[in-house]
């Protein structure tokens, strides 16, 4: 059987020291809506860390616990831990074939990281992966450069926004911040 899967939205933004995380809740497998709240934003290392997954739900979580690890063995250090995970994500027979991306941040960074062993921090302080990322990422970048808007505010719009476009995308979002 030929699944077509279809991934979610999330959206990050540093602003002011702060960095926000946002995702969408629905969870879709071929043409079926199969869940509206699912969680897709995690705290990591003793909640210093935000991470929001697009992809396989499966594959997802298997990567956070793979990349908490990895900033455990590196007391926390974002950059490494990244780093030493992109690393092994782009060479583990496994992991290779998982079907994700992530976007990391804590205070200081704000990072995309791919299976083929790339680390992008942009340089608007703004990222967006999944079906939805691409509107998500426009309505950030005009909220960020023509408001005073927190992260954390324009993150939960820009959700919003990719909700009404994207069909991927719903508007069940879960924001958290550091």
């Amino acid at each position: 059987m030929n699944i077509t899967m279809h991934a979610t939205t999330i959206v990050g933004v540093k602003r002011n020291g702060k960095v926000a995380i946002a995702g969408d809740g629905q969870v879709t497998l071929d043409k079926t809506v199969m869940k509206n709240t699912a969680r897709k934003i995690r705290r990591l290392y003793q909640g210093k860390v935000l991470a929001g997954f697009a992809g396989s739900a499966a594959d997802a979580m298997a990567l956070a616990d793979r990349f908490e690890t990895k900033l455990e063995a590196t007391n926390g250090n974002l950059q490494r831990a990244v780093i030493d995970f992109a690393k092994e994500w782009r060479s583990d027979r496994v992991l290779r074939r998982f079907e994700a991306l992530m976007i990391v941040g804590n205070a200081d960074y704000l990072l995309v990281v791919s299976g083929d062993g790339n680390v992008l921090e942009t340089d608007d302080g703004i990222a967006a992966i999944g079906s939805g990322g691409p509107y998500a990422q426009a309505a950030a970048k005009a909220l960020l450069e023509n408001t005073e808007l927190s992260a954390r505010e324009i993150v939960e719009k820009s959700l919003l926004v990719a909700s009404e476009i994207c069909i991927y995308t719903n508007s069940n979002i879960t924001v958290d911040e550091i």
